[in-house]
């Protein structure tokens, strides 16, 4: 019936990237840990992160989709 398609995954991956990315570069130049320190830090970050935005925005886009009674294309 209703479908987000890929929609949510590319919204959570620009988003958790961005984040993750500038929190990584502050890190980085404002502290100069060693790699591990980043890999343990950003890694359970993404995975988090990345879950919580793709289950909040599947359920924006499909309550989009319901309130905006969104269907198929259909060929005329």
């Amino acid at each position: 019936m209703f479908d987000a398609g890929d929609g949510p995954a590319v919204f959570g991956i620009l988003i958790v990237g961005a984040i993750v990315a500038g929190l990584a570069l502050y890190v980085e130049f404002t502290f100069s840990p060693p790699y591990w320190v980043h890999a343990v830090l950003w890694a359970p970050l993404i995975v988090i992160l990345s879950l919580g935005f793709l289950r909040l925005s599947k359920s924006t886009l499909l309550v989009l989709q319901y309130k905006h009674k969104a269907g198929e294309g259909r060929r005329q």
